[in-house]
């Protein structure tokens, strides 16, 4: 019987040593609190910046979503987006996750409205596979008006599906990270 015991509890520890080995964590989700997207041209002092803030997370108080100056037709703007948690202390800059990760980010920038047509956003940095990632932007509006910019990130796109890699957000898959929407103007 004492052999019995001693091979039951050798059979116990093995099994349960060797599932403690198997363990895998789930990769957890950033929180996004903030969304900055500056644009500054390229041969004024003309600067445009959209700022999204929700501290507390979904729920709860509404977000801030800030719109500050105006596009002027035709001139070149460079664009930089950073996004944060600012829910931290010290601030959790998102940014530098997403930029080292590019492979499974991207970046949509949609207009809709008057400027839909007229204002042409184009990336302007890639990931180690040479495929857009987007936190670096180009954009220049040919004609005035207010339209809406709605901006997406999403985790693990399918970034060699048909118009994706143009900015199209349609046959992109993946998960969203995060969407806003900012009201924008371009004048003369």
């Amino acid at each position: 019987m004492n052999s019995i015991l001693k091979f039951s509890l050798a059979i116990i520890i093995f099994f349960g040593l060797s599932s403690c080995d198997k363990t895998v964590e789930a990769n957890e989700e950033e929180l996004i609190t903030t969304v900055i997207y500056t644009l500054e041209s390229k041969t004024t002092n003309d600067k445009v910046t959209l700022k999204f803030s929700d501290l507390d997370g979904s729920g709860g108080i509404a977000p801030i979503i800030q719109t500050i100056g105006k596009f002027k037709v035709g001139l070149e703007y460079n664009g930089t987006i950073s996004i944060l948690n600012e829910s931290t202390n010290p601030v959790d800059d998102i940014t530098e996750e997403v930029k080292d990760e590019g492979i499974d980010h991207q970046f949509f920038y949609e207009v809709s409205g008057v400027l839909s047509d007229e204002m042409k956003i184009t990336y302007n940095d890639v990931d180690n596979n040479n495929l857009p990632v987007g936190i670096k932007t180009k954009v220049v509006s040919s004609k005035s008006g207010i339209g809406v910019l709605s901006i997406t990130l999403r985790h693990q796109p399918d970034k060699k599906a048909a118009g994706v890699s143009d900015g199209k957000i349609t046959n992109a898959g993946g998960e969203t990270d995060v969407e806003v929407n900012f009201d924008i103007e371009a004048v003369l």
